[in-house]
């Protein structure tokens, strides 16, 4: 009976400190649990009502040689208390895009404090000359047809920029007539491909029709042969241009001009005198 109550009594000992223990446990993990709920609680506010409202703390901006990081954060709106909340990217990106130089801008900024500002400029697909009192300027046109930078010395060194001749009245901030958009987008892409193909050309003259639209004429750089096309034309149409320009050269009898307006090239020989 003894051995029975002794091993009873040993038995209860034991559950009683493996409740103990497990208590003791439960309480460790209780407090874990509201220590990681405080912490997880105070990084949220943190993260959720705080940082988002104080300055970013990186502002990245991917611009070009005419603007300073300054003048872009300045264009942008962009200061010293700016932060998520408080920028509007849209209206940032159309502060920027606002500027002439600036063909696109993108603005994004990334949860909680951090803002990137990226400019596109625009880039020359031609030029325009024009006189001044000090001498000749130049007028620099993309390919959307937008006049957006004046050079007053004019120089010529980027041989793949066409000059385009004829032109109405061109002011700068203005925008080419919508028949002419073409030719400029062409040039860009041409410009972009194969530079040397526009470095053949020397000038594109602009002749308005007689009811509507226009003609181009070419002036290649190495023949007297000038060239009559539509209001625009392709990089394979130049080629084919610039070839039979080539084999018309190593003829005497060659004519003024060649015209590729219906798509096959036309012409007249020069008479002999």
């Amino acid at each position: 009976m003894m051995s029975d109550y002794y091993y009873e009594s040993t038995e209860a000992s034991e559950n009683s400190a493996k409740k103990k223990s497990a208590a003791k446990i439960e309480k460790g993990l209780k407090k874990l649990l509201i220590i990681a709920g405080i912490i997880f609680a105070a990084e949220l506010i943190w993260l959720l009502g705080i940082s988002p409202f104080i300055p970013f703390s990186t502002v990245e901006v991917h611009g070009f040689s005419d603007f300073s990081r300054s003048q872009i954060l300045y264009l942008g709106g962009i200061d010293d208390s700016s932060s998520y909340f408080s920028t509007n990217v849209n209206l940032v990106k159309d502060r920027l895009a606002s500027n002439i130089l600036v063909e696109s801008a993108v603005v994004m900024k990334r949860f909680p404090d951090k803002l990137s500002i990226y400019l596109n400029p625009r880039k020359p697909a031609a030029v325009t000359l024009f006189n001044t009192n000090s001498g000749q300027a130049m007028m620099y046109i993309d390919r959307h047809g937008v006049i957006y930078k004046i050079e007053e010395e004019a120089s010529m060194e980027r041989t793949d920029i066409p000059v385009i001749s004829g032109l109405e009245n061109p002011q700068l901030n203005t925008q080419l007539p919508t028949a002419l958009i073409p030719l400029l987008n062409n040039l860009g892409e041409i410009s972009a491909s194969s530079p040397e193909l526009l470095s053949a050309i020397s000038e594109i003259r602009v002749e308005r029709k007689a009811w509507d639209g226009y003609d181009l004429v070419l002036f290649p750089v190495h023949s007297l042969i000038k060239v009559r096309v539509e209001n625009s034309f392709t990089e394979d149409a130049l080629r084919y241009m610039l070839l039979m320009l080539n084999i018309f050269e190593r003829d005497n009898n060659r004519p003024q001009e060649i015209d590729f307006r219906s798509g096959m090239g036309s012409y007249k020989i020069k008479e002999l005198s």
